[in-house]
């Protein structure tokens, strides 16, 4: 059991991590729009490029809370078949 406590504390984990970087992209995306309002079209430029990078890390990042809710997802069924 504790094995699998540490597999939901680490899928929380990386689920904060998703919600965190989602929020930080759409601050740049609102930061975008603002720069592009005022015709600021370099740091927008900018700005679209640091929102690509976290785009990017941000699929990395769920990729892994893939893989992990299906490691837990095999743990759990191994150990209902072990009940069984």
């Amino acid at each position: 059991m504790e094995q699998f406590n540490q597999l939901i504390n680490n899928q929380l984990k990386t689920m904060e991590k998703l919600l965190l970087l989602q929020s930080e992209i759409e601050r740049c995306q609102d930061i975008e729009k603002q720069l592009l309002d005022l015709q600021e079209e370099s740091e927008a430029v900018t700005i679209q490029e640091e929102i690509q990078l976290k785009k990017q890390e941000l699929k990395c990042i769920h990729d892994m809370f893939e893989r992990q809710t299906e490691e837990v997802i095999r743990y759990f069924q191994q150990g209902q078949a072990a009940v069984q």
